[in-house]
């Protein structure tokens, strides 16, 4: 009975936990795409890296423009 309960328990609290990284991870890109890129952006281009800037904004709209049309 103790091992069928052991069992159990870790069968259920293992899903909340793979649902809790799974989480994690979605709002963790969230606040990368959002938050982190612009700013991380803006911060090459007032450090004097616009050569560097202008191609990761160019590639991640393109990105953004292909996963934007396949929804």
């Amino acid at each position: 009975m103790t091992l069928l309960f052991f069992l159990l328990f870790v069968m259920i609290f293992g899903k909340m936990i793979g649902f809790a990284f799974r989480a994690t991870w979605g709002l963790f890109k969230i606040l990368l795409y959002i938050v982190f890129l612009p700013l991380i952006l803006v911060g090459m281009v007032f450090g004097g890296l616009l050569y560097l800037a202008f191609p990761i904004l160019i590639v991640v709209g393109i990105i953004s423009l292909i996963s934007g049309l396949a929804d």
